[in-house]
C-alpha cells in the first residue's frame, strides 16, 4: 500500500496516499459505532481493519 514516509516520496506514492486517505475517510464516515485500525510495518501501511458494532437499543 502507500508509503507515508515524507523523506522518500514520488508522484506515484502521493497518488496512492491520496487514494488511501480517501478510503480511510470514507470508512470513518460509513461507520456509526466501532473502530478502524491501521497496521504499519517498516513505515508502510500494510493493512486496514474495520470493526463495526451494531447497537440494538
Amino acid at each position: 500500500m502507500g508509503n507515508f514516509n515524507k523523506n522518500n516520496t514520488n508522484v506515484q506514492e502521493l497518488e496512492l496516499d491520496s487514494e488511501l486517505m480517501a478510503f480511510i475517510e470514507l470508512s470513518i464516515r460509513e461507520i456509526a459505532h466501532g473502530s478502524i485500525t491501521l497496521i504499519v510495518q517498516d513505515s508502510h501501511l500494510v493493512q486496514i481493519e474495520k470493526n463495526e458494532k451494531i447497537k440494538l437499543c
